[in-house]
Formats: C-alpha cells, structure tokens, sequence
C-alpha cells in the first residue's frame, strides 16, 4: 500500500509489532520482529527486490496510485516495471518532469528529511516578459499560504516575444509553490518542467517513459554528502553530474 494509506491502517489499529499496536516511525528489525496487519503476519515476498525508477511524467497525470475523480495516474506509466512502486515526492497535474518512484520505503523516508540537501531543478515558462524587479521578487523570501520559503536561485534563460523562460533552484518544493511564487509576482506558469533532481537528470528520457536508476545514482541518493566525498577524492568509478 502507499505510505499514506499504511500511515492510516497504523492510526487505525490494524498493524501491531511483536503483538503491540504499531506508532509511526517506529523501526523494526524484519528477521527479528513480527508484524502483522489485522493479525496477519507479513513476510517479505521471496525473491522481491528494491526498484529504483526514474519517471518523465508527462502533464495530465496526477501524482497517485489511483484517482477517485477518474484521472490518468502515473501508476498506469509505470505498469510494466515488474512490481509495485511509489512516487517519492510530487509533480502536480499540470507539470511535467523527473519522478522518483520506488518501492524502497526506507529511501523514500530518508528523501523526504534529505529535502533541505538535494536541490531540484526547473525550467519555467511564463507569459510575460518579467522586470528585473519581478526577478528579485522571486529570489527573495517570501511567505506562501502562511509559510516563510527559503530563497530560490532563479536565472532568465531568455526573455523576448512576450515570454520568459527561468531556470529554478528549490529545496523545499512544497505545494505548487513556483506557481504561487510566480502568481505574487503577476506572472501565470505556461509550461513547468522539472529537469534534475541533485545530480540526477532526465538526459534524453522520453516523455512518458521511465528507466532504472543505477547503482550509483541509488547511492547518492541514499547519502548525497558521503557519495560526493568519495567523488571529489577522485574515485574515477563515480560518476559527475553536476550542474
């Protein structure tokens, strides 16, 4: 299930380990303790391994497994990748880019507090020709539904013809922050794309298609700071993508 949904069925009752009612958070030792959902025991499937995927989501889909509105999800992209995985994070309906999904619970976990650490990246398509006063507006702080967001690195990638198109640094990305960024700003997003996130970038993906991440890619996501240690001591094996 999603973590979502497990978060519910654990606030529920319905998971207990060792014969205890299970809390959120908490860490279990799979060969030692004994979980069970509605007093079911849960084992590991024999033979199941982690999947590690890059997606290039297209607009229209939405960001779930399922849709109770009918929506196109981007579980249906994913469908022939041999098991059930999960989108780590969020690209809303109307934006397009570099997914994560994985069936990896504890990197899924450790990406989300690593948030303030791997910087995503996105190119942004405006309809206006925006002032460098706009500019600076976008780069300052600024509070969005009551929230105080860290200043975002943003660079004009071209501005002519009525349009702009901005290159974007977060850390934070939280809810459909670019376009309410750009909304206190008086520009609307035409087209939003996410290109990289840290060192990991959609190199050529197609849109609508998704690859394995290899092995290296999976480590520095599991520890950014250790994996570009090793690679500034000039390990030749790790590879550079740095923007």
């Amino acid at each position: 299930m999603s973590r979502r949904a497990a978060e519910r069925e654990i606030e529920a009752g319905s998971i207990t380990v060792n014969g205890e009612p299970a809390y959120i958070g908490q860490k279990i030792d799979p060969a030692r303790d004994e979980v069970r959902y509605k007093n079911r025991v849960i084992k590991k499937a024999r033979g199941s391994r982690y999947v590690y995927i890059m997606l290039n989501k297209p607009t229209g889909y939405v960001t779930t497994m399922s849709d109770d509105k009918g929506r196109k999800c981007v579980a249906e992209l994913v469908a022939d990748a041999g098991v059930r995985v999960y989108p780590v994070g969020r690209l809303d309906m109307d934006s397009e880019g570099l997914l994560l999904m994985t069936n990896d619970g504890e990197l899924a976990n450790t990406l989300t507090h690593l948030r303030h650490e791997i910087p995503k990246y996105y190119t942004v398509k405006l309809n206006c020709e925006i002032t460098n006063e706009q500019l600076e507006k976008l780069r300052a702080p600024m509070t969005i539904d009551d929230y105080e967001i860290q200043p975002v690195r943003c660079e004009i990638m071209l501005r002519k013809n009525g349009y702009t198109q901005l290159a974007m640094e977060l850390y934070e990305g939280r809810n459909r922050q670019i376009r309410k960024m750009c909304e206190q700003v008086g520009a609307e997003v035409l087209k939003l794309r996410r290109v990289a996130i840290g060192h990991l970038e959609l190199e050529g993906l197609s849109i609508g298609k998704w690859r394995y991440l290899d092995h290296d890619e999976v480590e520095y996501l599991k520890d950014p700071k250790a994996y570009l240690a090793k690679f500034r001591r000039g390990n030749k094996n790790v590879k550079n993508k740095a923007h």
